[in-house]
């Protein structure tokens, strides 16, 4: 018998399946496969399974000594047999020839030649692309998933000698590019197969994740990878952060309920690390990519993710804070209707904490940084991230249904501080805010009637900061307001900043909501105590005459009915701004403005009483057929008004100019009309587009 070694000699008297992947190589590289060979080849491994192992085996054998060598051109050729025979064959023994194959892969991706990591990365993709027959116990991908994330951060130009007349350059983007395509292909051949290595683990995920968002940040021409862009294919012109997208959709898109948690919390620390909360442009890139990936029924579980994510930043600057809340803003407009999930008061608790933490911060002027020591806070950007929390909790409330808007209602209504419980000018700057948050909501709910009703009551009860409001509870014309013993303050400067920011908003909404039809008997009362309370606790000067331009406004909306609002409807409009003008003609206390509201009532009494409270607010009222005869001495003059108070010193100019409501705010419409965007609120109408910024 022959010893073993001249096996190796006579070429004979070689194994048959050696001779076979010896021929496919020709004598120059140059030539590429020999294809006639390799379909010998092909034949022999699909006739002869069991020799698919020996196969590999021997040309993973001649490709580690083709790298050694640094013969490139034969390195191609085996790969590309050792692709023709995966594609080839599905039979049992496929997995002892994967072993081999993923052993060659290894060796290249090992290699620091730029072109032989590429060579792998591409045979890797194709294999990632085949079902298997069987499964595989015992298969590891730790090394691919930490070798492609390695690669998606290449920063360098790599140049390398392919023979001695050719010079090739590989860009740090084609790099990249691979080890994208290499982490596609991971996630695609172990996401659906239980068998596999769990590539949602942490440790995969912090590596997967983090890579894709570092090229998602990158934005490079094309003309760095292709010398003619014009006559490149679609697929070469592709930049890294077009095809991180694509896979990183594709690796949300396969996420099932229990790995929502391991895909979203890399991003999170990533944002964190890099300080890319305070841009916020990436951040919410990032989440809009998430939130249209996942399944819609996973929404909520990246919600509470932001919002635990909020909470365990809230020591941290108003810029990032506001950062990650822009995103919850982006998020919520993004999900589904009802998919905050089960814990819905607990998304209006962490942002009204959040809310009350930055109210607090900004009037002590320090918040406590995360590394201990206080930090001096900036008035504006906290007033920034309390504006981003009010229109967050309005987006969140416009996704749910109309049951539970009422609970979030009363659940924001509870979190308002007690007077005397809080430091008085915490209590008044948070109580300010609060109000501001029910205005948001207002708009969501202007359409029914019932809501509409809840959110004027809660308004109320928020002005109604020294309890007056039971003595304004009926709508009628009290002859001497001093029986009532009304408590009052002088208005305050906190008082006097809300109204000049705010007021508008506050006289529109009342506006607006008498000119609905569906408003009844309790509206008008509330809206009565409404104009009292404000009048009360809120008034200044300034206040005062735009509150009686409201009114008479009211009077104008009546007498004209260009909303064609029912008869009943128009009466009670009257009643309203008969019995208002009659409590601020003796808030004012000035004679003649008194005397002048006086004979007014006195002259309805005898001529008209159904514009009067008394008679309108009754359960069967005595109305008329119409309203055409309603004129001269029974109308409130504003003419006769402006007069009377600018002897008193009042602003004759503004008492004389017609109160317009002013359309520049947020218009009561459907929540499907509504568009939410940043610093923002859109609404879209019949006809116009109006918009209006909230910054201050």
């Amino acid at each position: 018998m022959f010893p073993s070694s001249v096996c190796g000699c006579c070429g004979a008297l070689r194994p048959r399946y050696k001779r076979l992947v010896d021929n496919i190589f020709p004598e120059d590289p140059d030539d590429g496969l020999v294809k006639a060979n390799m379909e010998k080849l092909t034949f022999y491994a699909l006739s002869a399974p069991e020799k698919l192992d020996r196969i590999g085996a021997y040309l993973s054998e001649r490709l580690s000594r083709d790298v050694a060598r640094h013969r490139f051109g034969y390195v191609c050729i085996a790969m590309e047999a050792l692709d023709q025979l995966l594609m080839a064959c599905h039979c049992q023994s496929i997995n002892l020839f994967v072993e081999s194959f993923l052993k060659m892969v290894r060796k290249l991706l090992e290699s620091d030649k730029p072109n032989l990591q590429i060579l792998g990365t591409n045979s890797f993709v194709k294999f990632a692309n085949i079902e298997e027959d069987t499964p595989s116990y015992h298969r590891s991908y730790d090394f691919f998933v930490s070798r492609f994330s390695e690669m998606c951060h290449s920063t360098k130009i790599h140049t390398y000698t392919h023979t001695q007349e050719h010079t090739q350059t590989h860009s740090h983007s084609q790099i990249r590019m691979a080890g994208i395509k290499g982490l596609q292909g991971v996630v695609r051949k172990t996401v659906n197969d239980e068998l596999q290595a769990n590539i949602w683990d942490p440790q995969h995920m912090d590596k997967i994740v983090p890579s894709l968002l570092f090229n998602l940040q990158s934005r490079e021409g094309t003309e760095s990878r292709s010398p003619s862009p014009l006559q490149a294919s679609e697929k070469e012109r592709e930049s890294p952060a077009e095809l991180t997208e694509r896979c990183f959709r594709e690796l949300l898109g396969r996420a099932a309920y229990g790995n929502i948690k391991n895909a979203v919390t890399p991003v999170l620390m990533h944002l964190d690390s890099h300080c890319l909360w305070e841009g916020k442009n990436f951040a919410v890139r990032c989440f809009k990519i998430i939130m249209y990936s996942i399944q819609s029924q996973h929404s909520h579980l990246v919600i509470q993710q932001l919002l635990g994510h909020l909470d365990a930043n809230s020591k941290n600057s108003a810029t990032v804070r506001a950062g990650i809340v822009e995103v919850l803003l982006e998020a919520a407009a993004i999900a589904a209707s009802g998919s905050v999930g089960p814990t819905v008061l607990e998304v209006f608790n962490t942002l009204l904490r959040q809310l009350r933490l930055s109210v607090d911060y900004e009037l002590t002027g320090t918040y406590d940084g995360i590394s201990g020591g206080n930090n001096i806070t900036k008035d504006h950007e906290e007033r920034q991230l309390q504006e981003a929390v009010i229109r967050t909790i309005g987006s969140f409330a416009n996704t749910l249904p109309t049951y539970q808007r009422s609970e979030v209602m009363l659940f924001i209504m509870g979190k308002i501080p007690i007077p005397g419980l809080h430091p008085a000018l915490s209590a008044a700057v948070f109580f300010f805010l609060s109000i501001y948050v029910v205005m948001c909501m207002y708009l969501h709910f202007s359409l029914d009637a019932e809501i509409r009703l809840l959110i004027l009551e809660i308004l109320v009860s928020l002005i109604d900061r020294h309890e007056n409001w039971p003595k304004f509870s009926s709508i009628s014309i009290i002859s001497d307001i001093s029986v009532l013993k009304l408590k009052v303050d002088k208005c305050s400067r906190q008082d006097n900043l809300f109204m000049k920011k705010h007021a508008q908003q506050l006289y529109r909404h009342i506006y607006l909501s008498c000119k609905e039809q569906s408003s009844a008997q309790p509206h008008f009362e509330t809206l009565y105590a409404l104009l009292a309370l404000i009048s009360i606790e809120l008034a200044n000067e300034e206040v005062v005459v735009d509150l009686i331009r409201l009114a008479l406004a009211l009077q104008d909306l009546a007498l004209t009915n260009e909303e064609t609002l029912p008869v009943p409807n128009r009466c009670a409009v009257h009643a309203l701004s008969a019995a208002y003008l009659n409590l601020i003609c003796q808030l004012t206390t000035v004679p003649s403005f008194c005397q002048h509201i006086h004979e007014v009532i006195e002259m309805r009494q005898k001529e008209m009483p159904f514009l009067l409270p008394e008679d309108i607010f009754i359960e069967k009222p005595m109305t008329p057929k119409s309203l055409d005869n309603v004129e001269g001495e029974v109308l409130f003059l504003q003419s006769k008004i402006a007069e009377v108070l600018g002897g008193s010193g009042y602003n004759t100019e503004r008492l004389a100019t017609p109160y317009i409501p002013q359309f520049t705010g947020i218009s009561p419409v459907s929540p499907s009309r509504l568009s939410i965007k940043p610093y923002t609120f859109t609404v879209i109408g019949t006809s116009t587009l109006e918009e209006h910024s909230i910054r201050h």
